[in-house]
């Protein structure tokens, strides 16, 4: 891995590749929906969508036209705590992908009449989200876990405060976010110590050292909220605290996630789809946040049925509760995960995530060895410890649905030990 520093201070980091003929490259700021305010929520977003919208340079066209002209793949995305802009292309079309997409993060013109239409495109992008209930039922989720904190802000924002986002509000928020502590460039492929000078002639020049920021940790609040929708299904979200980036218990959570809910053999898949056909989508996740974390489940089903997916699905987290792990659990569970993991280094796009995002978020890397011993050393005390952690709190629950009867009588505290 190279790890350098710009005559500036920005943080460079990449994986050398040689025998790939790909690159990928992304820019990544420490910005996204937690850093924003009740009053400006979904500015995060705004911009991302903006910096595609032209420079003096290029057109949003000319933007499209070079990258498909290329064969390459040109995007960004906005998370909680972090936006990123990135780019696939053949290692020979690196300099151009990097001179495109450097113009776009410096010189975005944020013209009006461009920013007025993408306003109404993201304004259908919430429609389209609010028309979907098993997406919808995931941010109603994070609101009845957090409540009033950042954390529980959707990252597409609000209409009312959409429509009241100026070129100048664009570009304030920039200047205070998009600075060279909060952003990192990782680059993964073939390439070598040359990037680096690629990376200083067009990032050299980079001087905002933008507005220091502090965030505050959330408080899990598990609530229980209800949408009312006519759909054919309920879509139920449970929620309890899970493990942050940096709590010494993620891997632990991680094999506990993926025994519970992560794939086709987990417990809730095999009891509710395979032996009982009761939902066609159930599954679990864990998203782990730099000072907090939360273990999701979801599952949709009718709502004849949904007494019925709740019992199993308490009746499977009880017994996770009194029995942890087996050894061959655990076995099965470690092997799965380094499995995953190693295949996932087979793509310059995933192996480029990880280093820009653990180099923004955490500032260290671990080596793969590094990394399969973590997983190899998980045993089931720790399991046992997580599990008894884990159901200290009464849920936090989210369902979006007709009618809430399925849940009014749902006990949220009854596995708490």
């Amino acid at each position: 891995m190279i790890k350098k520093t710009l005559s500036n201070g920005l943080r460079i980091v990449a994986e050398p590749i040689p025998t790939y003929r790909s690159v990928s490259f992304g820019i990544w700021i420490k910005t996204g929906s937690r850093h924003e305010t009740a009053a400006n929520s979904g500015i995060s977003h705004f911009i991302e969508h903006m910096l595609f919208k032209g420079t003096d340079r290029y057109s949003a066209k000319d933007i499209a036209e070079i990258f498909d002209g290329i064969g390459g793949n040109v995007n960004a995305f906005t998370a909680k705590e972090y936006t990123c802009y990135y780019a696939k292309v053949l290692d020979t079309h690196l300099p151009l992908a990097v001179d495109v997409l450097s113009d776009m993060f410096f010189n975005s013109k944020f013209d009006q009449a461009e920013l007025d239409k993408e306003r109404n495109v993201i304004l259908e992008e919430i429609s389209m989200y609010d028309d979907t209930p098993d997406d919808l039922v995931h941010d109603l989720i994070a609101r009845a876990s957090y409540q009033d904190h950042a954390l529980a802000y959707s990252i597409l924002g609000t209409e009312q405060n959409l429509r009241a986002m100026q070129p100048d509000t664009l570009r304030q928020y920039m200047n205070d976010h998009y600075s060279i502590p909060n952003t990192v460039i990782s680059l993964a492929g073939n390439i070598d110590e040359s990037v680096i000078d690629l990376m200083e002639r067009h990032f050299g020049a980079f001087r905002n050292k933008g507005t220091a920021s502090s965030l505050i940790a959330p408080e899990f609040t598990g609530e229980s909220l209800f949408h009312a929708k006519k759909t054919e299904q309920n879509h139920i979200c449970l929620s309890l605290p899970g493990c942050s980036m940096q709590d010494p218990m993620l891997y632990p959570m991680i094999l506990l996630n993926n025994l519970i809910g992560g794939g086709m053999s987990s417990y809730l898949f095999q009891e509710i789809r395979e032996k009982r056909g009761l939902a066609y989508s159930v599954y679990s996740y864990h998203t782990a946040h730099i000072d907090s974390g939360a273990f999701t489940i979801y599952m949709g089903t009718a709502p004849k049925q949904t007494d019925e997916v709740l019992k199993v699905t308490m009746d499977v987290l009880q017994g996770v509760a009194q029995n942890g792990l087996s050894e061959e659990e655990l076995r099965k569970g470690k092997e799965q995960l380094k499995g995953s993991f190693i295949l996932s280094l087979e793509s310059t796009s995933s192996r480029m995530n990880r280093l820009g995002k653990n180099e923004l978020m955490l500032g260290r890397h671990h080596t793969l060895d590094e990394i399969l011993n973590m997983i190899d050393s998980v045993s089931r005390e720790e399991i046992r410890q997580l599990v008894d952690r884990l159901f200290a709190k009464p849920f936090a629950l989210a369902m979006v649905g007709k009618s809430d009867k399925a849940i009014q009588s749902f006990r949220r505290d009854s596995l708490v030990i």
